[in-house]
């Protein structure tokens, strides 16, 4: 990887930024260039990395193709990351979503053909698995885009794979934050329901993985990453009890209120259908979900290395899996560093697709 030159779309997202750190830091790569369309943003990104002669930073909309095939330009690896990922905000502007998250992959797809770029590794959502809502179904087929990409390849044109993961937490939108900004007044914290399971990571473990995935990938892919499972209902305990003397406050005296699930809102979180589960390899840290049609020019050697089962049972989703203990949340949070305040103007709601607040429920 430090012999490469590196694309990342997005650069200033959650995902984006701390690929843009790993890579210039971590991984040493010999150029990298990030895109962005938030103006202030990419300037503060620039600023920040500023004593690395070999990382340029660029406005750029992935909408625009011609300028993708511009900087795209001598590249050997791109990351896309750049998509709109809040649910109701798609729900609102399904247009826009559209124009992002599919048109939005073609372009990178179509500046990576133009460019022969050896590898476009995509970032996508657990959202995508049996979607119920605008997002996850725009990251569906933005996964379905890359695979047929990959299928449509000739001769030594670029791979192509996805990468699905679940939660972030700590990241910008995740429920950490907003329960912190409710501890922080003194409560109370609102649950949607108690029984709601979710997969979780890190921003560096999500990172980390999307760029192994680069190294490992055959083409049309979607690697699903292996994660810990918690309850949404212990998080916000463990939080309570870790952070209610930092505000002034007992924990006993910070209530949990539980307001009601959001419109389109799943109890477990799935990271893999039960259709893909006849196409699933099992790796060390991943499953890999090989494509439901083979590439049209070529024969793949899906071959990797920590290889531990060619065959899959189950779907992947929460509610099949052991959620951590009290103590295990905990101590995922404090190696994490996810209970350190980062972001100081948080709000403590949340809002629903409607308008509807939760002081309304």
């Amino acid at each position: 990887m430090n012999t490469k030159k590196v694309l990342v779309t997005g650069a200033c997202g959650t995902v984006g930024r701390e690929l843009v750190r790993q890579l210039l830091e971590e991984y040493r790569v010999e150029e990298l260039v990030g895109l962005d369309n938030n103006e202030s943003e990419i300037f503060f990104l620039e600023q920040a990395f500023q004593k690395h002669q070999n990382a340029n930073f660029f406005l750029a909309d992935i909408r625009d193709r011609d300028k993708l095939c511009r900087q795209m330009k001598g590249a050997d690896i791109v990351f896309h990351t750049a998509a709109f990922k809040h649910v109701i905000l798609c729900e609102r502007s399904p247009f826009e979503a559209v124009q992002t998250n599919i048109l939005g992959v073609q372009n990178v797809i179509y500046a990576a053909y133009e460019n022969n770029v050896r590898k476009v590794i995509f970032t996508s959502s657990d959202k995508a698995v049996n979607p119920t809502n605008v997002m996850g179904t725009s990251k569906l087929m933005g996964e379905r885009i890359i695979t047929a990409a990959n299928s449509n390849r000739r001769g030594e044109g670029p791979v192509f794979a996805s990468t699905r993961f679940g939660n972030v937490l700590g990241s910008r939108g995740s429920v950490i934050p907003i329960f912190r900004e409710q501890i922080r007044r003194g409560g109370p914290v609102t649950l949607t329901d108690p029984e709601m399971t979710r997969f979780i990571m890190s921003i560096k473990q999500a990172v980390r993985l999307v760029i192994d995935s680069a190294e490992i990938a055959c083409g049309g892919e979607v690697f699903v990453t292996k994660m810990p499972v918690i309850r949404i209902h212990d998080l916000a305990k463990v939080m309570i009890h870790e952070l209610a003397e930092t505000y002034g406050y007992d924990a006993d005296v910070i209530s949990i209120d539980i307001i009601g699930t959001k419109p389109g809102e799943k109890m477990y979180e799935e990271l893999m259908s039960m259709e893909e589960v006849r196409r699933a390899i099992e790796l060390e840290r991943y499953f890999a979900i090989k494509p439901a049609f083979t590439n049209l020019y070529c024969t793949i050697d899906y071959q990797y290395p920590n290889l531990i089962s060619t065959a899959v049972d189950n779907p992947y989703h929460s509610a099949n899996e052991l959620s951590l203990s009290f103590e295990e949340v905990r101590t995922f949070l404090i190696e994490n560093d996810l209970l350190e305040e980062k972001d100081p103007q948080q709000p403590a709601e949340r809002y629903w697709p409607n308008g509807v607040s939760e002081d309304d429920q």
